[in-house]
């Protein structure tokens, strides 16, 4: 068995090297390259954190638009805010697509996600239940009793400890507030909830793993041997059997949600009315469940670790927010909308952590459904595309000093991150921009607004900031490769 497989190994390396060697001639004008090896592509010049190896591959090889192989897959990386507005504005609908990878389809209950759905009805439909009826802004004033509550359960937990794991903080609070909206109830407390986040913290980690079959398919049996197949298989069915008995448990019991009707209720009863288009089945009603959850907390929890982070590392712009803050709020305990509204440097802040951490730096990718011109280049159809928000967004062209956190240069500027600027795309753009923005700046801005205005925040063991571990930590989304523990003081009424 052992030599059979040698032998294959060997045919398919002499095979690539044969087609390596002897390319079919074209007269397409395709995007520059850097070198590549046969069957591997440009993988080994791929480092664990993506979007500084497209970056720097860019920078050497590419400028704007770079194509580069990631073994059989044929890869179009845009660095660019011109680049970026050809794929998402210009020519978005060629582009609308997303790939089609097995592991997502395990994963991603048979791509009936909103985030990873074909282009088409069923994706348009089941995008306008979830902005309707999860991210509108009249649901998102309608959760301002739960964000408000969790907040209080997370300022109390702040007030009982001495160091606070701010990191681990933001994850329950974010994991609370979305579970609420979307099932009606938490998965946090005891061992139930130890169980609960472990399988999370597995799925978004296979989810953003290295999925060789994907690049590679002949060398699936990689996987296999690494047991990276037996992962997916069993955090696909842990999560499919939790999400089966929420919906369950909620069939059974359609008061469970304590009258405040919830995102699951929604689709339980849009599925009875079947009003829709497209046929709203049990599996689609879990897609949605999950889309709903894994876009609304790894991402946000990462958005709050970065902009505390930030502020602690800059003890002046700290200062300025909480300035700002206690001025605005002028002795009132609680905090409004209104007053949220009037916290400018604080929204500059959240923007400026969002230009130099957007919290997937290289944004879902997207494929070419056919053959396409931008900027000039042929991009055949098949082609994936890694927009780098990460780069487009350190643009020293766009950006003075754009290494460094400056939330002062948002104050007198008009770039948003809602997509129609892509200079500033941490959310993406176009058809398939993030829908969440609203319920994730609602979430980030009153927790913020409520941390800087009670408490005073300093590193613990008398630390000091330049020693403030900035390392990344690779994955589907790019959190703190080192927890934040701080010190809180309450402030005196």
């Amino acid at each position: 068995m052992v030599p059979f497989v040698y032998v294959l190994v060997f045919l398919s390396i002499f095979l690539s090297l044969v087609r390596f060697m002897n390319p079919p001639s074209t007269k397409k004008n395709l995007p520059p390259s850097p070198p590549k090896l046969p069957v591997i592509g440009n993988l080994h010049q791929i480092g664990p954190l993506l979007h500084h190896s497209l970056h720097s591959l860019s920078e050497n090889y590419g400028g704007p638009l770079m194509l580069i192989q990631l073994g059989c897959v044929p890869t179009l990386v845009v660095s660019s805010a011109d680049a970026a507005r050809e794929i998402m504005k210009t020519k978005d609908i060629v582009f609308a697509n997303r790939p089609d990878v097995k592991v997502w389809r395990r994963l991603l209950c048979e791509l009936k996600e909103v985030s990873a759905a074909p282009y088409g009805e069923y994706w348009r439909q089941v995008k306008s239940i979830m902005v309707l009826h999860l991210l509108s802004n009249r649901k998102i004033e309608d959760h301002r009793q739960i964000r408000e509550e969790e907040i209080a359960i997370a300022i109390d937990k702040i007030m009982k400890s001495r160091v606070v794991n701010l990191s681990d903080l933001f994850v329950r609070f974010t994991n609370d507030v979305v579970c609420r909206v979307t099932f009606g109830q938490t998965y946090s407390e005891g061992e139930s909830g130890r169980k609960f986040r472990k399988m999370l913290e597995e799925f978004f980690e296979v989810l953003g793993g290295l999925n060789i079959e994907d690049l590679i398919p002949w060398l699936a049996w990689v996987d296999r041997l690494r047991g990276y197949h037996a992962k997916v298989e069993r955090v696909a069915r842990e999560m499919d059997e939790f999400l089966d008995g929420v919906v369950e448990e909620r069939l059974r019991d359609q008061s469970k949600a304590g009258g405040r009707e919830n995102y699951l209720d929604v689709l339980i009863r849009i599925q009875k009315e079947d009003k829709i288009g497209v046929a709203l089945d049990r599996l689609a009603i879990k897609a949605l469940l999950l889309d709903a959850y894994t876009a609304g907390t790894d991402t946000t929890a990462t958005v709050l670790e970065w902009t505390f982070t930030e502020l602690l590392k800059h003890p002046k712009a700290l200062k300025k927010a909480q300035d700002e803050v206690r001025m605005v709020l002028k002795g009132k305990k609680e905090i409004s909308q209104e007053d949220i509204d009037n916290l400018k440097y604080l929204k500059a802040v959240l923007k400026e952590t969002l230009r130099l951490h957007p919290p997937i730096p290289t944004l879902v990718p997207r494929v070419a459904s056919h053959d396409v011109k931008v900027l000039g280049f042929d991009i055949t159809k098949g082609t994936r595309v890694i927009v780098n928000a990460w780069a487009i967004a350190r643009d020293p062209k766009v950006w003075d000093d754009a290494n460094e956190f400056r939330p002062e240069r948002f104050l007198d500027c008009n770039i948003d991150f809602k997509g129609r600027d892509f200079d500033l795309i941490p959310f993406g753009a176009g058809r398939r921009g993030c829908p969440g923005i609203a319920f994730a700046m609602a979430t980030n801005e009153n927790l913020l607004a409520n941390l800087l205005h009670k408490f005073n925040w300093e590193l613990p063991n008398g630390g000091k900031v330049d020693d403030l571990d900035m390392s990344e930590q690779p994955g589907l989304t790019i959190r703190k490769k080192v927890p934040l523990f701080v010190v809180a003081t309450p402030v005196s009424s």
